[in-house]
């Protein structure tokens, strides 16, 4: 059971504000409850489209604690399901890569089709095709799990009731206004591993912009002034709107765009980058204080960029990510101290799209108080 001082105070009303305590982001307890109700009740991004080139192609996942797995089906679509065989439990896909006409177990060779029904169960009834009398293949199928994409975007839910996927993109596409993600493509992908914090620091921090002409002098021009936050529904994050001139004075080495930093609670992160440029981040909480961490970044499909330009847009948003992971991981560190019990302080400007996250975070988790 959570502590309850995690919540103490935290829907006071004030001008500057609270945030979660540090045993939001250092307490396995806490991610427990996290995995528990707030990722198993959401819509999750667990992967990208582009991945998935061949029927067959097969990835391992996990989502609120539970083995999964996501399969390109015998019609194309992506699809998901609980990564285990129903004999004896073994994680049926274990890596990346490409099944044949049927998904194998390689205990027992138990054999699911694309749909997930059992078609091989061979000797569990004594001979190579004998089935005990009380067996039926179409009682031990594969058990599926709620898939949807929007675009090259792959989500999850885990609930037995999730909520109506387009209402869940709804905000986010209020947001985009007239923006076609359809019409971009990938063109590059940059694997960071693991980070050393709690997957909500990473996540705070694409949230707010208060920290971008301090920690990102050197990287971006994107004055602080010229920032404010968005709070629509579900749809937390941050904008800039910067003028031509100040648009034309900056290159690819810099940031220096009209730009809007967006996310959909839980963990779905997008930025856009006028007049062409898209990027998605995957945030895969490993424990209290890790996380992997993937961006994958579009340009407009009428874009004409060469391959040393996209490149130097790769190195960009490399070293954005590094001067960023320097932040969290000390933010991190920060959480074990005693200091950090009350949550330290929000800006009521910049940072109440931080607050209304953690709120929806605290709000999600609420219900391990009384389990």
């Amino acid at each position: 059971m959570l502590s309850r001082s995690i919540f103490n105070d935290f829907d006071a009303e004030a001008a500057v504000r609270h945030g979660l305590p540090g045993e939001a982001y250092t307490s396995p307890a806490f991610l427990k409850a996290e995995q528990e109700y707030l990722f198993g009740n959401s819509w999750v991004l667990v992967g990208y489209v582009h991945q998935f080139s061949r029927r067959g192609d097969v990835k391992p996942i996990e989502v609120g604690g539970l083995p999964l797995f996501l399969l390109r089906d015998g019609m194309d679509k992506i699809v998901a399901f609980h990564n285990l065989c129903r004999h004896r439990n073994l994680k049926l896909i274990d890596a990346d890569g490409t099944v044949g006409k049927l998904i194998r177990c390689p205990y027992h060779s138990w054999s699911y089709d694309f749909c997930g029904a059992l078609k091989n169960a061979p000797y569990f009834g004594g001979a190579m095709r004998e089935l005990p009398p009380d067996f039926d293949f179409a009682d031990n199928g594969l058990l599926p799990v709620n898939c949807e994409v929007w675009h090259d975007w792959i989500f999850v839910n885990l609930s037995s009731q999730p909520v109506a996927f387009e209402d869940f993109l709804a905000p986010i596409k209020r947001q985009l206004g007239d923006t076609d993600v359809n019409k971009y493509l990938p063109v590059a992908t940059l694997e960071f591993g693991e980070v050393a914090c709690n997957w909500k620091l990473l996540t705070e921090n694409f949230i707010e912009p208060y920290h971008v002409q301090f920690v990102h002098n050197k990287t971006t021009e994107q004055p602080l002034e010229d920032h404010y936050t968005v709070i629509d529904d579900h749809c937390i994050g941050s904008a800039v709107e910067l003028s031509m001139e100040q648009q034309a004075q900056a290159d690819l080495s810099a940031l220096g765009v009209t730009s809007h930093y967006l996310t959909l609670f839980p963990s779905f992160i997008m930025g856009t980058y006028q007049p062409d440029q898209m990027g998605v981040y995957l945030h895969v909480p490993l424990g209290p204080e890790r996380t992997r961490q993937t961006r994958v970044i579009y340009t407009h499909q009428d874009a004409h960029y060469s391959d040393s330009q996209i490149q130097q847009i790769a190195d960009l948003w490399h070293n954005v990510h590094l001067e960023d992971h320097e932040m969290c991981v000390r933010m991190q560190q920060g959480r074990h101290s005693p200091l950090a019990a009350d949550g330290g302080l929000l800006s009521p400007r910049w940072e109440n799209s931080v607050r209304r996250f953690q709120e929806m975070v605290a709000d999600s988790v609420r219900p391990a108080l009384t389990d």
